[in-house]
């Protein structure tokens, strides 16, 4: 196991009824005025938004709303909700949603405290202080709830980028599993997708590790998945969806990760291409990248792709393990092929170009140029 410092500084409430709490915790926090972020209707249809706003209004929390963000959030509709923000002079941001409501909201605490325009700290101006960032969660699937990450994409320039900060681990993440009882089965699915693909980036591409990071890794996945199938034949099974949900979370929290050396994140990389370029759910793309990826990859380290396919399917060929894999996502209704969300062959040297693109920001140019790209895709048709 190699060096590692790890400090997360979220704290987590889990469980049912903790929605409740938000209101208590901002004032915890001396917090006056906030802009509560929210997407395109479902909390005020679940009852979720009235909830908010009476806890909001008991503990006397001032409060701006800004609804509307999508699933794959653009920069366009974080500018305007940096202008409300800064013009309502709030002291935090109140996230309502999943992943995607959360990753704008931490684009937005870091922007309203400066100048800048909020696009330029996902191409590499360094935040140096944020807004607190609150959040109810209900979608298990990026981890945002307990990281420092946000991603979006630039609508103008079909751009998918991201940034990480200290600043923007959100100070509490409320889940309460009861929350995501009404997701759609396909967004469950993509959750599922999307927390194994967190996990598996690490525990492929590691150069170096150790045993505990790798068993916490197939755990995971294996949690990711039982629980999954529980939740497709039975969505109110409270005790599935906690475990689905802290699974995810999890995931993403840099636990899996500490001890490991060299961690990349290239299935994300083409990912975000194709989700930029078609505006495809994010867990839709990993399930097409991430089993043409790992074959692409397995000759590179075949003891590791081996051991994933007999501790995750009792598999003895890694062959096998990734077609297990595939076979999974597909059973649970994700598309595993570009054919199945109508991407032409054609398009593929603008997708190896888009990621060619990200691969240089991330530091894996050396290893996947539009060449290695374009093999990825061909493997995914």
């Amino acid at each position: 196991m190699n060096n590692f410092t790890f400090h997360n500084p979220t704290k987590i409430i889990f469980g049912k009824e903790t929605h409740y709490e938000i209101g208590k915790e901002l004032k915890s926090h001396g917090i006056k005025k906030a802009l509560l972020l929210y997407g395109t209707g479902s909390i005020k249809r679940s009852g979720l938004y009235d909830a908010t706003i009476q806890a909001l209004k008991e503990s006397e929390i001032e409060y701006v709303e800004c609804d509307g963000v999508v699933s794959n959030p653009v920069i366009s509709h974080a500018r305007e909700a940096v202008k409300v923000a800064k013009g309502s002079k709030v002291d935090a941001i109140v996230s309502v949603g999943g992943g995607s409501v959360l990753d704008e909201a931490k684009a937005i605490a870091a922007a309203a405290l400066v100048d800048d325009d909020v696009w330029e700290f996902f191409t590499g101006k360094v935040i140096n202080k944020a807004l607190p960032v609150f959040s109810i969660l209900t979608l298990a699937a990026t981890g945002s709830e307990m990281n420092g990450n946000s991603v979006m994409t630039n609508d103008a320039t079909q751009q998918k980028f991201s940034f990480t900060s200290p600043h923007t681990y959100p100070k509490v993440s409320i889940l309460n599993p009861e929350l995501t009882f009404t997701v759609d089965p396909a967004y469950t699915a993509y959750g599922s997708v999307d927390a194994i693909a967190h996990v598996i980036e690490g525990y492929f591409t590691q150069s170096s590790g150790a045993v505990i990071q790798d068993r916490l890794s197939e755990n995971i996945i294996r949690s990711v998945i039982e629980s999954t199938e529980i939740i497709m034949e039975n969505p109110h099974n409270y005790d599935a969806r906690a475990q689905m949900m802290w699974s995810a979370t999890m995931a993403l929290n840099g636990l899996p990760v500490v001890g490991l050396k060299d961690v990349g994140f290239p299935n994300h990389m083409i990912e975000h291409a194709l989700s930029a370029l078609y505006n495809i759910a994010h867990g839709a793309g990993l399930a097409i990248v991430i089993p043409a990826w790992m074959q692409w990859y397995a000759d590179q380290k075949p003891e590791r792709f081996e051991r994933f396919a007999k501790e995750i399917f009792g598999l003895q060929e890694a062959g096998k393990g990734i077609a297990a894999l595939k076979a999974w996502f597909h059973s649970i209704g994700a598309p595993v092929s570009l054919a199945e969300v109508n991407i032409p062959k054609s398009d593929f040297p603008d997708i190896a170009a888009n990621a060619a693109e990200l691969a240089q920001m991330w530091g894996l140019g050396s290893d996947y140029h539009e060449k290695e790209i374009l093999e990825i895709l061909e493997l995914a048709i």
